[in-house]
């Protein structure tokens, strides 16, 4: 009986090993794809058919979230109408292990028929789409990991890996930064992590002045519902109360003011805070609220709790 983790292990080996081919022997034209794609003033169409298709999806996507304008044509159905999305400011990335697959001809002459860049990848220089194409991205010619030497796997993860090469090269290219990544996020995990604190911010604050007595200091430290006091005197932010404060102050509580009693000086941060900023120093310092400051006036309050409803953590 074969073993099926030996096998899981024979596959992962076999397509490392050609992932580190590629590294060592990336083609020729890679840098110079990288310079066209940079200055397009349209979009990276990207195509493929059958198993390559699949990785041509993955590959539009890719570039998409990561600031270069692109999408997904499927080549069948470009030739029966969607020819008319790839625009004259386009470039073509065409995808095929054998650089052979009937679809994409019509698709092909179309490109040189309009003069539109055409991107080829491919594990064989001298096929019909290498021979078209302006750039060519030659992918090593190595076994597949199926062991039959006919189901796409190594060549699939060279030409998904090349994808990614590509994209990460342009990212780095644009100085493509987080907050950047999350204008193409706005949702799910990274969107979360991505969020600004004054996307997350409650603007209505328990506000006291430091004259007030603190019987009705605790009032609106209920009322408000955060746990906190913030202490503002003249607009500006003088300090906060926090049930920490209460508890070292709890002698003759009722016969201090809420200036008496706040914390000076308090830590607070800024609006535009990336959430994942706050939520990390909200551990650090093992508190549960965060005041909102821009400068020393404060325009929110950030309760942990929402961080964690948001899907931050």
């Amino acid at each position: 009986m074969i073993d099926p983790l030996e096998t899981a292990r024979e596959v992962l080996r076999t397509e490392a090993a050609a992932l580190e081919v590629l590294a060592n022997a990336l083609p020729d034209d890679f840098t110079g794809v990288v310079d066209l794609i940079a200055g397009l003033s349209g979009r990276v169409i990207v195509t493929g058919m059958g198993k390559s298709g699949h990785i041509a999806r993955k590959i539009a996507a890719t570039f998409a979230s990561t600031g270069t304008p692109s999408m997904f044509v499927h080549p069948a159905e470009a030739s029966h109408g969607d020819m008319g999305m790839i625009g004259a400011d386009d470039v073509v990335l065409m995808l095929s292990n054998s650089g052979e697959a009937a679809e994409l001809r019509d698709m092909i002459e179309h490109t040189r028929r309009f003069q539109v860049p055409l991107i080829g990848i491919s594990s064989r220089p001298g096929s019909t789409l290498m021979q078209a194409a302006d750039h060519l991205l030659t992918i090593p010619a190595l076994p597949e990991a199926c062991g039959i030497g006919m189901v796409p796997t190594t060549s699939t993860t060279l030409t998904l890996a090349l994808g990614d090469a590509l994209a990460v090269a342009l990212l780095r290219r644009r100085n493509f930064r987080p907050e950047d990544f999350s204008v193409f996020h706005p949702g799910g995990k990274l969107g979360a992590q991505m969020a600004r604190v004054s996307t997350l911010m409650h603007a209505k604050i328990p506000v006291v002045a430091p004259d007030t007595p603190m019987a009705e200091a605790l009032l609106v430290m209920t009322a408000g519902g955060f746990g906190i006091g913030a202490v503002v005197d003249g607009g500006r932010l003088t300090g906060v109360i926090t049930d920490g404060d209460l508890r070292r102050n709890i002698d003759h509580l009722m016969e201090r003011t809420a200036g008496d009693v706040a914390t000076p000086d308090p830590l607070t941060v800024p609006p535009d805070m990336l959430a994942a900023a706050a939520l990390a120093i909200l551990n650090d310092r093992k508190i549960s609220v965060l005041v909102i400051c821009e400068g020393d006036v404060p325009v929110g309050v950030l309760h942990i709790h929402d961080l964690l409803r948001a899907g931050v953590a």
